[in-house]
C-alpha cells in the first residue's frame, strides 16, 4: 500500500491536515469511526467513495506518526 496516495496533506485544503485521498475527509474522522466501533463494512457503507484501503492507511499512518523517540530525564 502507498501511503502517499491514500493520505495526502495539502496546505491549501482542510488546514493542512492528513486527507484521504485529496478529499475533504480528514485522517482523524476515519481513526475516530473505527474507535467508537464502527466496523470497515459500517463506514465503506456509510461513505461509499472510500476503500477498504483508504481505512487501513489511515491506522498505518497513524502507527507511522506515534513511533518516535522518547526522551527522559535522568
Amino acid at each position: 500500500m502507498n501511503l502517499s496516495e491514500c493520505i495526502t496533506v495539502d496546505p491549501e485544503q482542510c488546514g493542512g491536515k492528513p486527507c484521504i485521498r485529496g478529499m475533504r475527509i480528514w485522517m482523524k474522522d476515519i481513526l475516530e469511526m473505527l474507535g467508537s466501533g464502527m466496523t470497515e463494512a459500517d463506514i465503506l457503507t456509510e461513505f461509499p467513495y472510500l476503500e477498504a484501503d483508504d481505512l487501513r492507511a489511515s491506522q498505518l499512518y497513524a502507527g507511522r506518526l506515534g513511533d518516535h523517540t522518547v526522551l527522559r530525564s535522568p
